[in-house]
């Protein structure tokens, strides 16, 4: 069930108007450190992280070009330039449509991100990263972090990473402005 919002601005005070509605996806709780402690995510982080998992909701790869758009600048997808990331995600998705790309997005965004704090300006150098266990010690995961892990890798692909101590799948990173800098398998 949505949680449904009013808006009461100063056009509803108006004789006859109508308040405007939004409903909205109920939220998981966000989280913004390695670790699962809640910490709410700055407006313009959420706006994005929103954007995202709309089009993952629809289903249909090109949504993402909404997301995208609001960038002055591509996110880092892959190891080399991508001229076209709606091409780029169909062809590295198993499915050839994007639909698997888009369900690693809605996966990784409904965990809680970690929070990289990057140069000198206090207001604006985070860096929040999905899922928070692509920052984590995957050497010294909690019981919970592990269910949390298996949720998105199979077995061996958790295995594989913890006796690595390296974060080998996807990861998702939002500027604290709101920019979406890079979402990329890593390797």
């Amino acid at each position: 069930m949505g949680l449904m919002i009013v808006h009461a601005g100063q056009s509803a005070a108006l004789e006859g108007a109508q308040p405007k509605t939004t409903t909205l996806a109920k939220r998981p709780e966000l989280k913004s450190t390695p670790t699962r402690d809640a910490k709410p995510l700055p407006a313009p982080v959420e706006e994005m992280r929103h954007a995202i998992l709309a089009a993952t909701q629809s289903g249909r790869i090109e949504d993402l070009i909404v997301p995208l758009e609001w960038n002055e600048l591509k996110p880092d997808l892959a190891q080399g330039p991508v001229d076209d990331p709606i091409a780029y995600w169909k062809k590295v998705s198993v499915d050839g449509e994007g639909r698997e790309i888009l369900a690693v997005l809605a996966n990784i965004l409904d965990m809680p991100p970690a929070e990289r704090r990057l140069g000198r300006d206090v207001e604006n150098n985070a860096v929040y990263v999905w899922p928070y266990l692509a920052e984590a010690k995957l050497d010294a995961l909690t019981p919970a972090e592990e269910v949390d892990l298996l949720r998105l890798v199979s077995p061996d692909v958790a295995k594989a990473m913890r006796t690595k101590k390296k974060w080998t799948w996807w990861r998702l990173a939002i500027g604290a402005d709101g920019t979406w800098h890079s979402f990329r398998k890593e390797e």
